[in-house]
């Protein structure tokens, strides 16, 4: 009977390790169709994420660039309330775009040349709050060496 014991004892065990054999393998197997299906998907949309966040960047510079724009012929037709608005939105991003730094969607050559135009902000407001037609002039060249700023080199 004592042999008996052992060779029943012994039986259980390969069936036992064989279904665990199996289950890992089985695990194993599940794993990498999962990865197969996965990693395109993830280089799919990694590829997406990374294309969106470059077409954002050039939306947020064409907003800029038709806020500028607006504000010009709204002052050329001699709508200076428009225009100011138009021209104080500009200011705005272009502010917020300037204080992002590194982050921003301008270059650093691109910040640096945007600084000048900033700094003449407070005379182009004062002078479409006073509709002056000088303020035409004044967006015209904002408008001109905005765009050869953003010209130097896009991000």
């Amino acid at each position: 009977m004592v042999g008996a014991t052992m060779s029943e004892d012994v039986q259980p065990k390969p069936v036992k390790s064989g279904v665990m054999q199996r289950s890992i393998i089985y695990a194993g197997v599940l794993l990498v169709v999962f990865l197969l299906g996965f990693v395109p998907m993830w280089l799919k949309a990694r590829a997406a994420t990374s294309n969106l966040v470059e077409k954002e960047h050039q939306l947020i510079l064409v907003r800029m660039q038709s806020n500028l724009a607006s504000a010009v012929i709204d002052a050329r037709r001699g709508d200076y309330e428009p225009a100011r608005q138009a021209a104080s939105q500009f200011f705005t991003s272009l502010r917020a775009e300037m204080d992002k730094g590194d982050t921003s969607d301008f270059t650093q050559a691109q910040r640096e040349g945007m600084q000048p135009l900033y700094a003449g902000r407070d005379e182009v407001i004062t002078l479409l709050a006073r509709s002056d037609p000088a303020s035409a002039d004044r967006l015209t060249d904002l408008f001109v060496a905005f765009r050869s700023i953003l010209a130097l080199k896009s991000p």
